[in-house]
């Protein structure tokens, strides 16, 4: 059996991706690899039954840094990103790795199903509730909505869904109204046991879109997990969607994303002297403090997109 060290130091959204390569070597190639990994985020890798710790000092492993080249590939071809890291290690390894399953592949143990939810234990009862990014990271402006239009969407349906507001520290996240704020308040596994309780996630483009299809549904009602995705065009549609989200593109709108996403990383320089602030990396069609992409996203659409999966039976208020 090839060992293999798998590593990569990507953004935690990226190693979900990974998860789904790793399953996938193992289900088409039984029996032919012990892995073991060395990334950037340990907690998505917990109860992972394809995991095998190995020792880097054994002379017969391989230790092989992961990426995923087939993005510059996403604008033009029929590619999810589910495909990258699984294209990359086929030609690595000489292998024909197909992808098994449509997400990622995150485990929670019988243990963990087992604990009451961070909602129940701040509340003392055990509500439905969606969570809610309503920002992001600083380095990738372009992804960021309007909060004010967060807000709105969130008193829209005030008494009928609660959200919980999550954030990472350090990350541009606006506190919301009317929400359970758990920003700076979760680490990652916590995060990954949130997304199991939660009944439906609302985010940009972002970890939470990828855990929301990863992260199994409690009790299985719906089989798929309800996820509204407020994208724009920065990413192509098809490089980013899952098929039971409701991602919100607008992808051919626009002359700047006519022909896949933009890429771009900034709606303004931040002067931190990252390469991000370079003319090329900036939106090029800036509607206040948004990309136009993002601007054209109404809340009344958000809203809609939220109310279709009530609408449609998959979920109940009550």
């Amino acid at each position: 059996m090839r060992k293999l060290i798998l590593t990569s130091f990507q953004s935690p959204g990226d190693i979900v991706m990974l998860t789904a390569a790793v399953r996938d070597l193992h289900l088409c190639y039984s029996k032919q690899f012990i892995t073991d990994i060395r990334t950037s985020c340990p907690h998505l890798w917990e109860n992972n039954p394809y995991i095998t710790p190995l020792n880097e000092d054994d002379g017969d492993l391989e230790q092989i840094e992961c990426h995923y080249p087939l993005i510059h590939k996403s604008n033009t071809h029929p590619y999810h990103f589910i495909h990258g890291f699984i294209e990359f290690l086929n030609e690595k390894l000489g292998l024909n790795i197909k992808p098994m399953a449509f997400k990622g592949d995150i485990h929670i143990s019988a243990l963990e199903k087992s604990w009451i939810s961070q909602v129940h234990e701040i509340t003392g009862k055990d509500i439905k509730f969606w969570i809610i990014v309503s920002g992001g990271k600083y380095d990738f402006t372009t992804k960021w909505w309007d909060s004010k239009r967060y807000q709105r969407v969130v008193d829209h349906f005030r008494g009928k869904i609660k959200f919980v507001q999550v954030g990472e520290n350090g990350h541009y996240h606006t506190p919301l109204k009317n929400v359970l704020d758990l920003r700076g308040k979760t680490d990652l596994r916590q995060l990954v046991r949130l997304v199991y309780h939660s009944q439906g996630i609302l985010t940009p483009v972002n970890l939470l879109m990828h855990l929301a299809a990863a992260v199994e549904v409690k009790h299985g009602i719906p089989k798929n997990r309800p996820c509204v995705v407020i994208a724009g065009g920065r990413e192509p549609s098809q490089w980013e969607a899952y098929p039971h989200h409701q991602f919100i593109h607008t992808n051919g709108a626009l002359p700047c994303c006519d022909n896949g996403g933009c890429w771009k990383a900034r709606v303004k320089p931040l002067g931190d002297g990252d390469e991000k602030d370079r003319p090329e990396n900036l939106c090029v069609d800036v509607v206040g403090n948004l990309p136009r992409c993002m601007d054209m996203i109404t809340a009344d659409e958000v809203i809609r997109r939220i109310s279709l999966y009530y609408n449609g039976g998959s979920l109940s208020y009550n």
